[in-house]
């Protein structure tokens, strides 16, 4: 992924699971190439939203090899690595790379807290030399409120200078704005993405460059819009705001199912749990109102 190309849309694709909990390979697929269809420049495998961190090894090798056979391209994909140690996160780096994949979003190990930004500089470093010499591709992924790390600017600054060829991004979930305008003011060269969708035209104004965003799996063109005239959507910010009065990840498979009508969207593995019906319902209801009647 080059820094001089605009990064677009990104789905933060849902994982899908069968009866069984296994990946539903087929379902996968098809949601994937529906996202790419919609607008989407690539699919996030194994993010947050798809629940990479539990998603096995053999599984994502399984699941990138199957989506290429099936004709996505690698560079239509952005593979997430989430990994306490630095081996495991340049193994499953190297591998995506390898393949051709566009780039890595990478979480900053989280087992540990209170760690330092020397810490945890030490940690990207090792990953990123044991990926080898052609690491490239590198989202640097803030997501404190999950990792309990924050990748500070200043931390940006050194690893882009360690490894300029390497470092091609960062993906903020800070939902922090101030930080969000630091990192644009001193970092708006590299690919910044914004998380939270309700400020994804704010930080494109300011020099963002997309978004890998979950929302993505239910609504690209309205995302798209955002990103390519740089212009609130009001819809998109109440939709948000009410996903995230649930646990967001099973409250967006619960959309995902209810759009496609496959209930099997809404499985989700422990220690996550679905969204209860009643959950589900007032949901669909608050999205039909925002997005059917807006489009009619």
């Amino acid at each position: 992924m080059s820094r001089v190309e605009r990064f677009g849309l990104s789905a933060a694709l849902t994982m899908p699971f069968d009866a069984a909990l296994a990946i539903d390979v087929d379902a996968a697929i098809d949601h994937a190439k529906s996202c790419l269809q919609r607008g989407c420049s690539s699919v996030t495998l194994f993010g947050t939203t798809g629940e990479g961190s539990s998603i096995g090894g053999h599984e994502r090798e399984m699941l990138i090899n199957a989506f290429i056979a099936s004709g996505v391209a690698p560079a239509q994909m952005v593979i997430g690595v989430m990994a306490n140690s630095h081996v495991d996160a340049a193994e499953q780096a190297r591998f995506a790379l390898d393949l051709g994949c566009l780039g890595i979003l990478l979480a900053p190990p989280s087992y540990f807290k209170n760690v330092s930004d020397a810490g945890v500089f030490d940690w990207y470093s090792a990953t990123i030399k044991a990926i080898g010499a052609d690491a490239r591709g590198i989202i640097l992924y803030n997501i404190p409120s999950v990792t309990a790390v924050e990748i500070s600017v200043d931390l940006v600054s050194r690893l882009r200078e360690a490894f300029p060829k390497a470092i091609a991004g960062v993906k903020d979930s800070s939902g922090n704005w101030s930080y969000t305008e630091k990192l644009l003011s001193k970092h708006n060269d590299l690919a910044i993405l914004i998380g939270d969708e309700r400020s994804l035209a704010a930080g494109v104004r300011l020099g963002g460059q997309g978004a890998i965003s979950g929302l993505a799996n239910l609504y690209p063109e309205q995302l798209l819009r955002m990103i390519n005239e740089g212009r609130d959507d009001n819809n998109v910010v109440e939709a948000v705001n009410e996903v995230v009065k649930y646990p967001v990840i099973p409250a967006v498979k619960a959309m995902v199912g209810y759009h496609s009508g496959n209930d099997g969207w809404q499985r989700t593995r422990g220690p996550l749990e679905a969204l209860p019906e009643a959950d589900r319902k007032h949901l669909a209801a608050v999205f039909d109102r925002l997005f059917v009647a807006a489009a009619a």
